[in-house]
């Protein structure tokens, strides 16, 4: 009789489940993926690439200059112009330096600023320097 009187006593004395490690793992895993997630700096703005039937992908870890149609040089959304181009390259290549330089060229960009880029790029230290373009039909 006395363990039927006992049954309301222990109803305060419940065990919960402690979520505290379960939170900690999913925090650890979330810093895992975000780290070891590559980052595309992209450049901004959009152009309208040539195409060209030699077209192959390159690298993701690279970086991205984008040629504008009004001849605007872009680099991570803002205009820096082509002298901005060697800071930027030469800063990018101090981190890594097998790094790519990619050249989103329009494709009603003049051909005389895309040659100073890529002059400027390669002063700056850049061995691999390409235009992107889009892939052919044919």
């Amino acid at each position: 009789m006395g363990r039927f009187q006992d049954a309301g006593a222990d109803e305060g004395n419940e065990t919960g489940f402690d979520m505290s490690p379960l939170i900690d793992c999913v925090f650890i895993l979330l810093i895992f993926f975000i780290v070891t997630t590559v980052f595309v700096e992209e450049t901004g703005v959009e152009v309208d690439r040539p195409e060209a039937a030699s077209s192959v992908q390159l690298e993701k870890t690279s970086i991205l200059i984008a040629l504008t149609s009004k001849g605007e040089v872009v680099y991570g959304g803002r205009e820096i112009g082509v002298g901005g181009v060697f800071s930027v390259v030469k800063r990018a290549l101090a981190k890594e330096k097998e790094t790519p330089v990619i050249i989103q060229a329009d494709r009603l960009a003049q051909a005389g600023t895309l040659t100073r880029i890529v002059g400027e790029a390669r002063l700056a230290g850049a061995v691999k320097v390409s235009v992107a373009t889009r892939a052919g039909n044919g």
